[in-house]
């Protein structure tokens, strides 16, 4: 095992040192710490790119999530501007994936519904219980991510936090269960 000199705490030891120290230990801590140097410039990319704070805040995260197994994988030599690199490429890749996959909001989906919009008291509480129901169907993961995210209005971080999921199963779920409660709605609908 190959031994590196100490600047005494880990906060004053050099990104090659943090770096190193990680690959060869696997200690999350370190690399969170050496990440945490960097967040600020990446946050500055991110909402550069994606033009949104929450969006900028989960791309923040999903970096880090990227980066776990790519220092492993790649050879680098100056931190900082791999991790630039890393995270502008992270975003255009979020840009690209959203422009070719069309993602309906839950909104969306009930606005594409007439009958959740009804003139009579005893439609709308038709139209929720239907929507109740669809609830149900869903699995529990799907369920309670839609329930987090679009009821209760938390952020990708919050669920991911509040659940144990990861921040890609959690977009992953999202996405399945919206699809799914459309699909549940307009079957209900006919």
């Amino acid at each position: 095992m190959k031994f590196f000199k100490r600047s005494g705490k880990p906060e004053n030891r050099s990104d090659e040192e943090l770096l190193n120290s990680y690959r060869n230990s696997g200690d999350l801590a370190l690399l969170g710490l050496l990440f945490e140097r960097y967040m600020p410039m990446l946050y500055g990319v991110c909402l550069k790119y994606l033009k949104d704070e929450e969006a900028a805040k989960d791309a923040v995260m999903g970096i880090f999530e990227e980066l776990i197994s790519k220092v492993k994988q790649h050879e680098v030599k100056q931190f900082r501007s791999w991790v630039y690199v890393l995270g502008r490429n992270f975003c255009l890749m979020q840009i690209r994936a959203g422009k070719n996959r069309e993602e309906l909001s839950l909104d969306e989906v009930m606005e594409s519904l007439p009958f959740l919009h009804p003139e009579e008291n005893n439609q709308k509480e038709e139209a929720l219980s239907t929507l109740e129901k669809c609830m149900q169907k869903l699995n529990e993961a799907q369920r309670q991510s839609v329930q987090l995210f679009y009821l209760e209005e938390k952020c990708y971080k919050e669920v991911v936090e509040l659940t144990g999921y990861s921040m890609n199963d959690v977009k992953s779920y999202l996405q399945n269960g919206r699809r799914n409660l459309k699909i549940c709605l307009e079957k209900n609908r006919a």
